[in-house]
């Protein structure tokens, strides 16, 4: 008999959400039975988003509202700054819940480091030292037994995928990383901003955040436990006029002995294993338009004209593997499931 995952989602409002909801709904173990957001509250999923119409729903309620007792599993898709709280009054009500968590709440391991960069000090201390970081290929015996997983965002996602194997291998200089990261504008989320209304962002490429994104202190996080070091990364992101989608490009500085042949046979012998991450031929580039929709994250090998140096790209859905389905992909590895129950569709071309 097929266990059954009873669910709930929190900002089931927001892209991330309703992205989680739609991968959800099609898994055959999981029944939704909660779905929160507070300034929608009562009302259908389907007035919100009429693309999941076709599905039996329940309405959107408040967070307070949910009977937690009854839940298997909570995913949460909340603005940063709110999911602490709410993580420690779920727990509290019922402690054999995952908290499977798509914030940035619970990313960062120093609670120093998270007030630094989100403006706040931290709500739940006492919970962060038992989050697991949810970058599922790295982190996968972790989160089988995990209480709290901390989902990574979606920039980190596509670089730390691309050089977490050959940092920790010493091919390249962990001192000397630039990343220029591009995102589709669904990154910002479902709030109204003027920096993403159409006629702000389309027809055009703009910057954003330059040497200031909360994601760079993420990144430096993990590179730097890779590299076994502290370190800084040079990372500045940028808002590209389309849904979804996010492609990275790395510049690294080769290690004495390394090579370009040899950073890509490193991350082929990594992922040769892995549903979800592709490490392409040489000469082949990964684009957003061969990921879009899908759980798969491409990666491309290619030599600088500058000697010494490599290029190493990343591409991903930055709502699927980004955000929604690496959470769907750590849920089932914390039940014990096949890891890519609901995450098999191929991206959507063109």
């Amino acid at each position: 008999m097929e266990k059954t995952i009873r669910i709930a989602v929190l900002g089931a409002s927001g892209y991330t959400g309703a992205d989680l909801v739609r991968l959800a709904a099609r898994h055959p173990n999981i029944e939704i039975v909660a779905l929160t957001a507070n300034t929608h509250a009562g009302k259908p999923m389907a007035a919100v988003f009429p693309h999941l119409s076709m599905l039996q729903l329940p309405d959107l309620v408040e967070w307070e509202a949910v009977d937690w007792t009854g839940v298997d599993a909570v995913f949460c898709g909340l603005p940063h700054g709110t999911t602490q709280k709410i993580t420690a009054s779920v727990l509290a009500a019922n402690p054999k819940t995952r908290i499977i968590d798509m914030s940035a709440d619970f990313r960062l391991r120093d609670p120093d480091v998270y007030a630094q960069w989100y403006g706040h000090e931290h709500y739940a201390t006492e919970l962060q030292a038992e989050a697991v970081y949810g970058l599922t290929e790295h982190y996968r015996d972790r989160i089988r037994t995990a209480r709290l997983i901390a989902c990574p965002g979606c920039y980190p996602t596509a670089v730390l995928t691309a050089l977490l194997p050959i940092v920790a291998e010493g091919l390249v200089d962990p001192a000397d990383i630039v990343i220029d990261a591009k995102s589709g504008v669904s990154g910002a989320g479902r709030g109204p901003k003027q920096n993403t209304l159409f006629c702000e962002a389309g027809e055009g490429l703009s910057p954003y955040a330059i040497a200031s994104h909360r994601h760079a202190p993420e990144i430096e996080q993990e590179i730097g436990q890779a590299a076994g070091t502290k370190l800084l990364v040079n990372f500045t992101p940028h808002l590209i006029p389309m849904s979804r989608g996010e492609l990275c490009t790395s510049y690294l500085r080769l290690m004495p002995g390394a090579s370009v042949a040899g950073l890509r046979g490193a991350l082929a012998a990594r992922y040769g294993d892995e549903e979800f991450v592709q490490v392409l031929d040489e000469g082949v580039m990964p684009q957003t338009q061969n990921v879009r929709g899908s759980n798969y994250v491409q990666i491309g090998v290619f030599a600088d004209r500058i000697p010494n140096r490599a290029i190493v790209i990343s591409a991903l859905d930055n709502l699927v593997k980004g955000s929604a389905g690496q959470a769907l992909q750590n849920m089932n590895v914390a039940f014990a499931l096949d890891e890519t129950i609901g995450l098999r569709q191929l991206p959507l071309f063109p």
